[in-house]
């Protein structure tokens, strides 16, 4: 309710600005009152015709004060002081110059609250010396008034540019906040797409692999195509699980962590080289140094390089390609080579553009280092260097 009445006001301001000086219409009867009464020491007289147009000429700008608070105390100002000059008696309605000096003091720097003060002051000093002879004491007294209406304003001024402020806070915090949740959302589907790529990209690789091999064994060795097909139906069935883990925690982030199988580590290494042995492609996996302690991100770094490398192997090595696997592990780092003697720098490996960079932002993510090369002898290579524990 209150929302819809100020964006109503905020469309009507001017008619509100107009509303608002309805209280003021009786200060403009009681002054065409007063013009009948004796004249004040020094001053003329004026009729009520003449009271009717100056109480026009101080109240008609009052309708722009919030717009242009400044040029309407100007006005008014400036009529008072004509006013003053033809020795027109000071009547109720020129306390309209406070209001516009209110105005300017709520609305605007302090720079021009201040002049207006020094103006109403001094316009004030030129009314007690011709309204009052014990000047003394009356302008003193008259000062208290218009401070406390001035010092009202600067208070009002100071409310507003804080409300102002926290106003502006808040939107930049909303703006930074949506910037956040884009950036976010940006970096969990660059996440997602690296996890799409490698699942669908090795588990497909090995269905076509194993389904080839099948079409060619069918005639002349039926036992060989059957365990090939099995082996389709085997890497499906794993691609399916994989799957169904990404859309899961997609559709629904309080699916707890048991309803779906856990990210790959080195404990599946042993696995994954063996499934691609047996789509047909000799795989030499080899471990050195050490074993450490390797947080859960980075076994699946590690775990992904591989299954990409041996991925683009399957795909791009061509008839007879071999393949070896070493794992190192250094004092504060872990090191994977994957090699083949397949077509090396023949081969096409553009096709491998989204797998090469999912290797790279992966190991990017704990500041390691990435190289895919063809081989020098034939044959393809990527190197990976991925720093463990504190180091990371």
């Amino acid at each position: 309710m209150f929302g819809r009445l100020r964006a109503w006001k905020r469309r009507h301001s001017l008619l509100v600005d107009t509303l608002a000086l309805v209280p003021l219409a009786p200060i403009a009867l009681f002054s065409v009152l007063a013009s009948g009464l004796p004249a004040e020491r020094g001053a003329s007289e004026i009729s009520a015709g003449g009271v009717l147009l100056l109480s026009a000429a101080l109240m008609i700008p009052l309708v722009w004060r919030r717009k242009y608070p400044v040029a309407v105390f100007a006005i008014v100002a400036l009529v008072s002081f004509v006013q003053w000059t033809t020795h027109t008696i000071t009547l109720p309605i020129n306390i309209v110059v406070l209001v516009a000096m209110y105005g300017v003091a709520a609305r605007r720097p302090l720079k021009w609250a201040i002049a207006a003060a020094v103006v109403t002051e001094f316009g004030l000093f030129l009314a007690m010396v011709r309204n009052s002879g014990d000047i003394v004491t009356a302008w003193p007294t008259s000062s208290v008034f218009v401070m406390a209406i001035w010092v009202t304003g600067i208070y009002v001024n100071m409310r507003q540019r804080y409300v102002e402020s926290l106003l502006e806070r808040a939107e930049r915090a909303e703006h930074e906040r949506d910037q956040q949740a884009r950036i976010a959302a940006a970096a969990e589907r660059t996440r997602i797409a690296r996890e799409l790529h490698d699942v669908v990209a090795h588990n497909v690789s090995v269905m076509v692999v194993q389904a080839d091999g099948a079409g060619y064994a069918i005639d002349t060795d039926p036992e060989q195509a059957r365990r090939a097909v099995q082996a389709v139906s085997s890497t499906g069935r794993q691609a399916l699980a994989e799957m169904r883990r990404l859309v899961g925690v997609l559709r629904d982030d309080r699916t707890s962590a048991g309803e779906y199988a856990p990210q790959p580590g080195l404990r599946q290494l042993t696995d994954l080289v063996e499934q691609v042995r047996a789509s047909g492609l000799p795989v030499e996996f080899t471990v050195s140094g050490s074993p450490q302690a390797v947080p859960e991100g980075e076994q699946l770094v590690i775990y992904r390089i591989i299954q990409e490398a041996l991925t683009n192997t399957l795909k791009h090595g061509g008839p007879g390609v071999r393949a070896r696997v070493l794992m190192e592990y250094g004092s504060s780092d872990v090191t994977l080579t994957v090699t083949d003697d397949g077509r090396g720098a023949s081969a096409v490996r553009a096709e491998d553009g989204h797998g090469l960079i999912g290797m790279r932002e992966r190991v990017s993510m704990y500041g390691g280092t990435v190289r895919a090369a063809p081989h020098l002898g034939g044959g393809f290579q990527v190197t990976a260097r991925l720093p463990v524990g504190q180091t990371a």
